[in-house]
């Protein structure tokens, strides 16, 4: 791939997920906002789009050592059968979520406990972090068993040659575009939380728990828009474009 002014974000990281680290770095979202060009996106920052895109070419032709942001995502997700994709982000990214939810909530308890006083913001964080969990919970099980479920049947007729039933949804485009509208406003709540974490760096009087508090929503973060990445820039899109061509 070579990389333009005009290279959508989404394409960009979907063609090499190294390049996530590169757009992290300049906060440029190419998860819930992944549909736009590099210009425009580096426009809205006021970077030097030619300067990022150079640092990204380099990702893509393998000159560069990035690590961190890829670790855990499988090299070719992008040419995976779509019923397999699913289940990776389910079996990954679902359960991700699911254990770390209450560990960091527990954490979030006890510094709002201990700091809270000083840092009035810690109350903020956690009240956004329980807003999130809650709606991811709800997302990911209308995912696991309306909108996944649909994507394995389309994948398992496309492979055998065979026609379905339109689903009782209307269209895969229904459920998606409620999946892009919960995703979006997750992204804002993420954004919120970094906001008020000063970029997860703890203040000077932090105890190790404060800390690690603020490592694990950053972590939280990292999986939370590889998570997106996968079903807004590749799964949803394929599953969309598949479906007319097995339904009866």
């Amino acid at each position: 791939m070579q990389i333009s002014k005009e290279t959508i974000l989404g394409d960009i990281v979907a063609e090499n997920y190294q390049t996530a680290e590169v757009l992290e770095k300049y906060q440029l979202d190419f998860c819930c906002h992944g549909t736009r060009s590099l210009a425009e996106a580096c426009l809205g920052k006021n970077l030097d789009t030619d300067h990022v895109a150079r640092e990204l070419q380099q990702v893509i032709d393998g000159k560069t050592g990035i690590t961190d942001a890829t670790a855990g995502v499988p090299a070719g997700l992008k040419d995976w059968p779509l019923d397999l994709m699913a289940d990776y982000v389910e079996k990954t990214h679902h359960r991700y979520v699911t254990r770390q939810t209450p560990l960091i909530e527990g954490y979030l308890n006890k510094i709002v406990q201990v700091h809270g006083g000083r840092h009035p913001e810690l109350s903020q964080i956690r009240d956004i972090f329980l807003e999130t969990a809650g709606e991811l919970a709800m997302h990911m099980k209308k995912e696991e068993l309306m909108l996944f479920p649909f994507i394995r049947k389309i994948t398992v007729a496309s492979i055998n040659g065979t026609r379905i039933a339109p689903p009782p949804f209307g269209s895969i485009a229904n459920p998606v575009n409620a999946m892009l509208a919960d995703h979006e406003a997750e992204g804002e709540r993420s954004a919120k939380i970094r906001q008020l974490c000063n970029d997860f760096n703890a203040p000077d009087d932090a105890c190790n728990t404060y800390r690690l508090t603020f490592r694990l929503l950053q972590e939280f973060e990292q999986d939370l828009h590889q998570h997106i990445h996968i079903e807004n820039n590749i799964l949803f899109p394929k599953s969309i474009e598949l479906e007319p061509s097995v339904l009866a």
